[in-house]
């Protein structure tokens, strides 16, 4: 029997705020355990949570991001569970009112959008060390770190619409190229300011009946999400084959292992016994806000690879490639009005020296603040120029780029410096260009008798002979001019 599977995903989106969402305590990573805490955030009786205003800000902003609808109304709930890391017993969440519905997400890799239920604000709970601060495993216990307690989270929860693993960690990647572009959260996958909860499903092939669900926890990198998403297809599969039923449940992923452990059994909404929150009033949102928040949305980034594609002429792949984080974006389009308008070549530099350097040295783009490790946009502008006007070679013009991270020196001199300006004195070329011919008579008559392309053999010893000086656009030209009028064998300059 062929199967297909079927996937929707819930991601969990730390917000980009001062502080947290019910409390004044710092919305940020790290820290000595136990630090950015108050009575609030740790749930004591008697305490009251206050909604942080920016924080529901960021949640519309990428609400808008997502096509989604925005209530003018929208309701907290307690989300009943104990565990260790949540101390009030439950979570305030949204449930039967959340922020916005009816969204979408275009992938990038795949002809696919991918609907979006809802997505709705809630607060994020601690975290669980199974280490000692000092390294070493606990024997029968853990600790509990409660500065993430109370960080500001908006829950995304996608149709299932995927039907593949690739197609889930498209929708992760897509999802993530959002965030950095708008804004809204750190989406640092390391920090988990990004996770991913993938509900995994399979189905005969033709059938239109859902199979038995489970629930893979807390996944932060694109490659985990593809590889145990996968896994847990085939599992599903193999319970099935083997006349067993799969069981409706949560799982971990082991990373080390490859492999998907069981937490516990699925709830139900039914199992948390959702109720309205008391101490928080419906939110309300007035239409001036929503429309000045839905106008302070930056181009995202399909319609910035359209235009990529539209107003610089590039193929689909380089516009993807250079629209990947808004600091490369932005970095193309200061070279390339810094060149005058020349897209393609700007493209065709940053894509192949300057993206190869980033990588050398793990400069993070999805943090606008690395553009000030890159070389200025006019610098590298004015050395393209170089290269068209002929002053340097292209390969030349590689060897001062790599010069450039580390000088704060204009192009030309570093040119200079290196000794690379290409040699366009007509008589010097006419010289070195007879040299060649004299010493190479027999490739110099294949040329002759039609063998056109010899020329670029004489070419490149004209560039031998200069030391990689000569101008290679001005060589060819003198070559075959020499070459044709050269019927009685005077060569003499």
């Amino acid at each position: 029997m062929s199967y297909e599977s079927v996937i929707g995903l819930e991601a969990h989106v730390q917000l980009r705020t001062a502080t947290k969402i019910f409390c004044r305590c710092p919305n940020q990573y790290g820290g000595e355990p136990n630090t950015h805490i108050c009575e609030v955030c740790l749930g004591y009786p008697g305490t009251l949570p206050v909604l942080n205003h920016e924080a529901v800000d960021q949640a519309i902003r990428l609400s808008f991001a997502l096509d989604a609808q925005v209530r003018s109304v929208s309701v907290f709930a307690r989300k009943n569970y104990f565990y260790a890391d949540l101390p009030r017993g439950y979570q305030i969440s949204q449930f039967d009112r959340p922020l916005a519905e009816h969204g979408r997400l275009r992938l990038r890799e795949h002809d696919l959008t991918v609907g979006i239920t809802r997505l709705h604000m809630e607060e994020d709970a601690g975290k669980l060390l199974h280490e000692s601060p000092g390294g070493g495993t606990l024997e029968d216990e853990s600790l509990v770190d409660f500065n993430r307690c109370g960080a500001p989270l908006l829950e995304i929860v996608s149709e299932p619409d995927l039907r593949t693993a690739e197609q889930a960690a498209d929708y992760f990647q897509s999802l993530h190229q959002i965030l950095v572009y708008t804004g809204v959260s750190d989406a640092n996958l390391e920090h988990g300011n990004l996770r991913i909860d993938a509900n995994v499903s399979i189905r005969a092939i033709g059938e239109t009946t859902l199979g038995t669900r489970t629930e893979i926890k807390n996944l932060n990198s694109f490659r985990h999400v593809a590889k145990a998403i996968d896994y847990e297809i085939q599992r599903q599969i193999a319970v099935v084959e083997s006349g067993r039923e799969v069981v409706q449940s949560t799982l971990t992923w082991d990373a080390d292992r490859g492999r998907t452990h069981l937490l516990r059994t699925k709830e139900e909404a039914q199992d948390y016994r959702y109720f309205p929150e008391p101490d928080l009033p419906p939110l309300r949102v007035d239409s001036r806000r929503l429309e000045r928040l839905r106008a302070g949305l930056p181009e995202l980034p399909s319609a910035r690879r359209k235009r990529f594609q539209e107003q610089y002429d590039l193929p689909a792949q380089d516009a993807d490639t250079l629209a990947q984080t808004p600091t490369l974006a932005d970095y193309f389009e200061a070279v390339v009005e810094s060149t005058g308008g020349d897209g393609r070549t700007a493209a065709n530099w940053i894509k192949t020296e300057i993206l190869r350097v980033v990588k050398e040295l793990k400069i993070d783009l999805t943090d606008v603040s690395s553009s000030g490790r890159l070389i200025a946009p006019d610098r590298l502008a004015r050395l393209i120029g170089m290269v068209g006007e002929g002053f340097v070679s292209a390969s030349a013009a590689k060897s001062v780029l790599a010069e450039l991270w580390e000088s704060e020196e204009p192009p030309r001199a570093v040119a200079e410096r290196l000794g690379l300006i290409q040699e366009r004195n007509p008589e010097q070329l006419k010289e070195w260009a007879i040299q060649v011919i004299e010493k190479h008579p027999d490739q110099a008559e294949q040329y002759r008798s039609g063998k056109k392309q010899i020329l670029g053999f004489l070419v490149g010893k004209v560039m031998g002979l200069s030391r990689g000086k000569a101008d290679p656009k001005q060589v060819n030209l003198l070559l075959a001019e020499l070459l044709a009028d050269d019927s009685h064998g005077d060569l003499a300059p």
